[in-house]
């Protein structure tokens, strides 16, 4: 609890790009630090917005604004108003009358054009640094807000404040707060399916706060590594309970079954540790080596996912062995030192002198024995058509995950009614989307005539020649407007005009001696075009700068948000593929390691394959989109799916060992250690069917597809791995009998040449 206190919030670039990658260079230390700005607008809606009583309100606006820490400026009709009245009538003040001001603003469309789009809107930006911290965001958007409402605003007009950082704020809050009760409800969930599921054994609800310990000690050591809380690690937490979860069960599952064998304490728990300890930690490796292919992704938030994945399963673990096993073993000495327990005993006496099951209970536990074991019947005796159907289907779903869309756009990860996102929306509509390409151009001498001319130039081609490039903004337009329209031919000119403009414009377009920005407005390209569309345009621009180069000692560099969007989406869903595929080798290659057996490496892996391939299916006919959080269910799979596989081949040798046949000993695994499976699986799945209920359609998208793949994963494994290890091992043990008989004839032969 003292570690979980150390943990830090991040949602900035370097949750998405690693600090030593040149696209972060670009973005964060030459753009997001010196150029962008960040700006809360103020929306305002009424019959008509040109007229003096509403600009003395903005005008009151402006000045509370500008008055505030981390304020850069405010961009409203006012200032702009204040100048061309200057020019006209020398004076630095609002015009007196309504029709003044009307005249003014349609006689200068050029300037007036974007912050009053119509008769019935007006825009005020408050402009910000771009690399203001999250709570300075949430402190401006409250100080305009008051502002605002201190202004002096008609009563008749409509005042909205949105903005990006506003929807980003608000978004963040709105996860959060739903995270919280969306884990509660999943922690209800577990209690009423252990309830249902878990009941053959005493205290079935225990693998709960077993598990929870579990998360309490991975928030702990998450503050201590120092791994940093964001919107994809946000999301391993009800992995681990899905996950850790099942080894308590397994533990607790097993300990009971020896303590109605034995009878004795001490050996059950012995027998418990010497059976269960191994397969559940060579099933945690088999999970963590599957987790370990999220790091093969260039995301940091992805690599973090994958660190709190495998802290947490390992930290499940060790509650689960000790504080678990523990656990049972105290309360199992107080059931028996009970005064109430042994008036029932007297009355009832047990076989074992251990607590007897209800006769519900266990009967509803011998139902599900004889269910699995009739399915495992009918999987072995058709084996060949159900291990074919299976391949085919698991070819067809990596076939169809080829066609399953990306989803790019942020805004349709949050629920469509928020307000915040309404009321972004809303401004789009009205003054068009805010989407840009950022061109930095490193130069030898910002004043270089030279330059500004070809800024001038290549901004009219690229907004004349390309159709979703609306705007071109820069130093150059800042320049024209101060001689005449055009640029000056020497330095020493730009450099007189230079020290004219306000130092809140100038910052906005150039820093120091060396470096100039150049804006292309692409307005909603990242819901328009997406992420293809903007690589595109990227290539473009790219391709224009070849054949209409920059002068010599200039150096350009493509990037902003939209870029880094492009590449990080990329990253998180275009590796997906690869990222499984790793993880199945690592995985096959772990079980070898640890086996020496080729049938005990395969046997887990090939059922989590097919898996793998039928997930793909499901989300194309389903018509579920990749996000950054499903693009990662591969690994997931791999981790969940194959501890269910690991486990039940365990004990399927287990039972081998102690001489039955592979058809006894597989119907044998499944009647006994299948119901804990289902436990677990059912438990797993029900805690995730709570985020289903999630209003944010990326964490109801992840839930979904998580409790199909669990679905799946339990459907794989009892139905495919029986056939698929009693066909493999039935084969290997034919062909070791071979071998044997070989190699006796052969020293028979040896012997009777001897004699001879």
């Amino acid at each position: 609890m003292q570690g979980a206190q150390l943990i830090e919030m991040k949602s900035g670039t370097e949750t998405f790009v690693g600090k030593d990658s040149p696209l972060y260079q670009d973005y964060d230390h030459l753009y997001k630090n010196i150029f962008q700005t960040q700006s809360i607008v103020v929306m305002v809606e009424a019959n008509n917005v040109k007229n003096a009583d509403l600009m003395k309100a903005v005008d009151r606006l402006d000045h509370q604004l500008q008055a505030t820490d981390g304020v850069i400026e405010t961009i409203s009709p006012v200032s702009l108003l204040k100048k061309v009245n200057y020019q006209m009538t020398g004076r630095y003040a609002l015009p007196e009358t309504d029709e003044e001001i009307k005249t003014i603003i349609d006689g200068n469309p050029a300037i007036f054009g974007q912050i009053i789009p119509d008769n019935t809107h007006m825009l005020i930006s408050v402009v910000m640094a771009g690399s203001a911290s999250d709570k300075t965001q949430q402190d401006l958007i409250t100080a305009t807000e008051e502002a605002v409402s201190f202004s002096g605003f008609p009563p008749s007009y409509n005042i909205i404040v949105t903005g990006d950082p506003a929807f980003q704020i608000s978004m963040n809050y709105e996860m959060n707060s739903s995270m919280g009760v969306l884990l509660g409800l999943s922690a209800i969930f577990m209690v009423i399916v252990l309830l249902l599921v878990f009941r053959h054994v005493r205290w079935s609800l225990l693998p709960l706060p077993v598990v929870l310990l579990g998360i309490v000690y991975t928030f702990g050591a998450m503050g201590y590594v120092g791994i940093p809380m964001s919107m994809v690690s946000m999301a391993a937490f009800p992995v681990l309970i899905g996950v850790g979860i099942d080894y308590a069960i397994q533990f607790h599952n097993r300990l009971e079954e020896e303590l109605q064998d034995k009878g004795n304490k001490t050996k059950a728990v012995i027998e418990t540790i010497k059976h269960t300890g191994p397969a559940v930690l060579i099933a945690l490796t088999m999970t963590a080596l599957g987790f370990f292919s999220l790091f093969t992704s260039s995301v940091p938030m992805i690599q973090d996912f994958g660190k709190l994945l495998m802290i947490g399963i390992l930290m499940c673990y060790l509650s689960s062995i000790f504080v678990g096993v523990v656990t049972i073993s105290l309360f199992d000495t107080y059931s028996d030192k009970n005064p109430l327990r042994k008036a029932v005993s007297k009355i009832k006496p047990t076989n074992s002198g251990k607590t007897n099951k209800s006769e519900g209970e266990s009967e509803g536990s011998r139902k599900i024995e004889k269910i699995l074991q009739k399915v495992t019947d009918l999987t072995i005796k058709y084996d060949i058509v159900v291990l074919g159907v299976a391949c085919l289907l698991c070819f067809g779903g990596l076939y169809l995950d080829q066609s399953v869309p990306i989803q790019t756009d942020v805004q349709t990860f949050v629920p469509q009614d928020m307000p915040a996102l309404v009321d972004l929306k809303h401004m789009g509509d009205i003054m068009g989307g805010s989407d840009e390409l950022n061109l930095i151009i490193k130069v030898e001498d910002t004043a270089n005539p030279d330059v500004l001319k070809w800024i001038d130039r290549f901004s009219k081609h690229e907004v004349a020649s390309n159709g979703h490039i609306y705007s071109a903004t820069s130093i150059v337009p800042l320049v024209k407007e101060r001689n005449g329209g055009v640029i000056p031919d020497t330095s020493q000119e730009i450099k007189n005009i230079y020290s004219q403009i306000p130092e809140a414009q100038k910052d906005r377009y150039m820093y120091g001696k060396n470096m100039l920005l150049l804006n292309f407005n692409i307005g909603n390209a990242v819901s328009d075009i997406k992420v293809t569309g903007i690589k595109e345009l990227s290539n473009i621009v790219k391709q224009d700068m070849q054949w209409m180069p920059a002068p010599p000692g200039t150096a350009v560099t493509i990037t902003g948000n939209s870029v880094v969007f492009i590449e990080v989406i990329t990253a998180l869903t275009s590796g997906r593929v690869a990222m499984t595929f790793f993880g199945l080798i690592l995985v096959l290659a772990g079980l070898f390691i640890v086996y020496r057996d080729w049938v005990k490496a395969l046997v887990p892996v090939i059922p989590m394959l097919i898996v793998i391939g039928w997930s793909g299916g499901v989300m194309s006919y389903l018509n579920i989109s990749y996000t950054p959080m499903t693009a990662t269910l591969g690994a997931l799979i791999l981790g969940v799916g194959s501890e269910y596989a690991i486990l039940m081949m365990e004990r399927y040798f287990e039972e081998k060992e102690k001489g039955e046949s592979p058809l006894e000993a597989i119907r044998m695994t499944s009647s006994k250690i299948g119901s804990a499976i289902i436990a677990s699986g059912a438990t797993t799945v029900f805690g995730f069917m709570a985020l289903l209920a999630s209003p944010f359609p990326l964490i109801a998208d992840f839930g979904k597809v998580t409790v199909i793949d669990i679905l799946l994963a339990l459907l794989a494994t009892f139905v495919v791995f029986p056939p698929l290890i009693v066909l493999l091992d039935t084969w290997r043990d034919k062909r070791k009998g071979l071998r044997t008989a070989e190699k006796e004839t052969e020293t028979k032969k040896q012997i009777q040449g001897a004699e001879i």
